[in-house]
């Protein structure tokens, strides 16, 4: 039976061992346990979801990590099917990162698994399963296997009295059919942190405090817009990465893997509503009550009358800026689009014509710098994310821009959009959309870095 000594060094960043069945109890020198089960999650006042969750639990516990220091993660698999779990965000060598594409093993059902690694790029990341679900939208994204990952930096420049960590999730979901006959997933249910607007404690603040909010949607393929009545948001950081410049937004959006985090002075003295800016998906309970000190009363919510929101707001200047044609970069041509595959079946997604496995697999040379040229010739939004990498936004819908640093990206319908990264983690690395019910139906494809 394998033990930690015999964990496999991969290059010294990162080690998986992958066992036969056996108590976590065994790995005692472990810094978290995870096990994978299914369980019933109580969404609402004696309204419970039945999933398969971390820990019993959705969202799972919060790994809070220190950058640069090494961790050891146990996964025991308790469920019914074959699991593995992504590290969303963290640059890991592919047989760690989480992706059975990548070469990550699965986990077995009773089966356990003993993850060592460095943690890095310190900010905000998360884990969630990486499986197929299909038809069936009680797995994988679907369900409760989602979690918050806090990679701590060396050096903390924040200058806040509270932080908040908060997970979006829709669940419930049933495949409903469009006009031209293909079928998307519609949820019941909308939650942050596992529980309907109302339901569980309100974030408790004083009047007075910086706070800082960090946020995920986990949704398997929904975007979110939120607002925090009476308040104002300046957004610091996305995807877990500072942003040039800092700016003060009215609302936040995120699509399914994208991370923000923001400042709120807390300077507005009440009781309110943190929450999906758009009615019907508040309606399905996606909401958070904000508690000042002292205050009592029913909370307030400030209906905006905009969806607003754009990323180049926190670019960098273009001043002094390095222009890319003096920079020897390799361009990758991605083109997005989708095939109908029958009336009550989900359509087939391509890049560059073929669908996932038959996609071709890009290689790239280690050192260099390549960019990425996605044309969405679709009518869907596609928020796609390369594995293993940190990418500068550099063209969006036109425009040109510079030093946003994201893992994941929304580009939109009958658009394009350009993203540069350099080749610097040898082996292979996934790229997909994010929304589960795409990949599940071909929208993803591999590099590979020697």
């Amino acid at each position: 039976m394998a033990t930690r000594r015999d964990v496999l060094k991969l290059g010294g960043a990162a080690a998986v061992v992958a066992a036969m069945p056996r108590s976590p109890a065994a790995w005692a020198d472990a810094d978290y346990s995870l096990t994978i089960a299914p369980c019933s999650i109580e969404v609402a006042p004696k309204k419970f979801i039945k999933t398969t969750a971390y820990n019993g639990q959705a969202p799972g516990p919060m790994l809070r990590m220190r950058e640069g220091v090494p961790v050891t993660i146990n996964v025991t698999n308790k469920s019914a099917n074959e699991e593995i779990v992504h590290w969303h965000g963290l640059f890991l060598a592919p047989e760690v990162d989480g992706a059975m594409e990548e070469g990550t093993p699965h986990i077995a059902p009773g089966a356990s698994a003993s993850y060592t690694y460095t943690p890095e790029p310190a900010g905000m990341r998360w884990y969630h399963t990486h499986t197929s679900a299909g038809k069936d939208l009680k797995r994988a994204l679907y369900g409760g296997q989602h979690g918050v990952l806090w990679v701590e930096p060396k050096e903390n420049p924040g200058r806040y009295n509270a932080e908040f960590f908060l997970a979006l999730h829709d669940w419930d979901g049933t495949l409903i059919g469009s006009d031209d006959g293909s079928m998307s997933p519609v949820y019941n249910v909308s939650t942050i942190n596992g529980r309907v607007l109302g339901f569980g404690e309100p974030l408790r603040v004083k009047q007075g405090q910086r706070v800082m909010i960090h946020v995920v949607n986990t949704s398997a393929t929904e975007p979110h817009w939120l607002a925090l009545a009476g308040h104002t948001f300046r957004v610091v950081a996305l995807d877990g990465n500072p942003v040039p410049s800092p700016q003060a937004v009215a609302m936040l959006r995120l699509s399914p893997a994208e991370r923000v985090s923001a400042e709120v002075v807390m300077d507005n003295p009440g009781v309110w509503v943190l929450g999906e800016v758009r009615k019907s998906a508040q309606a399905l309970g996606m909401g958070v009550v904000v508690e000042y000190a002292d205050r009592t009363g029913k909370p307030v919510w400030q209906q905006p009358q905009t969806l607003d929101w754009d990323y180049l707001a926190f670019a960098a200047g273009t001043s002094g800026a390095t222009p890319s044609a003096q920079v020897n970069v390799t361009e990758v041509s991605l083109v997005f689009e989708s095939k109908f595959a029958g009336h009550g079946a989900m359509d087939r997604w391509m890049i560059n014509g073929r669908s996932f496995p038959d996609t071709e697999t890009v290689a790239l040379k280690h050192g260099q710098r390549y960019r990425l040229v996605m044309k969405n010739k679709s009518m869907d939004d596609h928020p796609v994310h390369l594995h293993r990498h940190t990418f500068e936004v550099k063209k969006l819908n036109g425009r040109q821009t510079q030093g946003i640093l994201k893992d994941t990206i929304l580009v939109s319908a009958g658009t394009e959009a350009e993203v540069e990264f350099t080749a610097d983690r040898l082996g292979l690395s996934l790229f997909h959309c994010h929304q589960q019910d795409h990949m599940d139906m071909g929208f993803m494809m591999l590099f590979r870095c020697s």
